[in-house]
C-alpha cells in the first residue's frame, strides 16, 4: 500500500508510464518528518504558499512571507509560523477552523530548490512559542504528515531586491499600509488598527 498515492494518481501513472518511477520517488525521497536538511531549508527561505480547502472540499490558496526562519521547526514532526495582519478575510485560516488538512510549498528561487510538506493544521494562541513572534496574531502549529522535494526544473532563477518593509520586525514600527488609508476601507477598520491612530506612519502605496 502506498502512503502517498491513491487510484486517481495510479490511472495518469499508468497512463503515462510512470508508475515505477514515481513508485522510486516514493521509496527515496519521501518521508513522514522533517529531517536536518529540511529544517535547515524550511528555516532560511521567507516564504511559502499554503494550500487550504473548507468543508465543502472549496480550495483556497495563499502566500505567507516573513523574514528567513518565520516558519520553525519545533521538532521532526512540528513546525509553526505566524499568522500577521492582513486583509482581515480569514479565507485560508478560516478554512483550517473547518478543515484542518493542509499543503505547503517552500521555494528558493535564488537556488531553484522546492520542498512540499503536508500536514494537520490547528491554530494556537501567539504566546504558544518562544521567542515569541512581534505582531504575531496567533500561530498556525503543523503536524507533520508528508515531505518530499519536488524537480525544480522550472523554477525560474530570481534574486530577491529588498525584503517587503511591512514584515513585523522587534524594537521596528510596522508601517501603515497604503490601501488601509483608502476612502473604501479606513471607516471599516478593526477598533485599535494601527491606521487610525494619528501618529501612524505615513501612507504607502501598497
Amino acid at each position: 500500500m502506498s502512503r502517498l498515492y491513491g487510484e486517481s494518481h495510479r490511472q495518469l501513472q499508468r497512463r503515462f508510464d510512470t508508475e515505477r518511477l514515481a513508485d522510486r520517488i516514493e521509496e527515496r525521497l519521501f518521508r513522514e518528518h522533517v529531517t536536518d536538511d529540511d529544517r535547515a531549508f524550511i528555516e532560511r527561505v521567507d516564504m511559502l504558499f499554503l494550500a487550504t480547502a473548507d468543508a465543502h472540499g472549496r480550495p483556497n490558496c495563499s502566500y505567507k512571507g516573513g523574514d528567513p526562519g518565520f516558519v520553525r521547526v519545533i521538532d521532526p514532526r512540528t513546525l509553526v509560523f505566524p499568522n500577521y495582519d492582513g486583509n482581515g478575510m480569514y479565507l485560508s485560516m478560516g478554512n483550517v477552523l473547518e478543515n484542518p488538512s493542509i499543503g505547503l510549498l517552500f521555494i528558493d528561487f535564488a537556488n531553484q530548490k522546492r520542498l512540499r510538506v503536508n500536514g494537520v493544521a490547528r491554530i494556537v494562541p501567539a504566546d504558544s512559542v518562544d521567542p515569541p513572534y512581534p505582531e504575531a496574531q496567533f500561530i498556525v502549529q503543523v503536524s507533520v504528515q508528508q515531505v518530499f522535494p519536488n524537480c525544480p526544473r522550472y523554477i525560474h532563477k530570481q534574486q530577491q531586491i529588498e525584503p517587503s518593509q511591512f514584515v513585523p520586525r522587534p524594537s521596528v514600527r510596522t508601517p501603515v499600509p497604503g490601501w488601509k488609508r483608502m476612502e473604501w476601507a479606513r471607516d471599516v477598520l478593526p477598533v485599535g488598527d494601527p491606521a487610525c491612530s494619528p501618529e501612524s506612519s505615513e501612507p504607502r502605496d501598497r
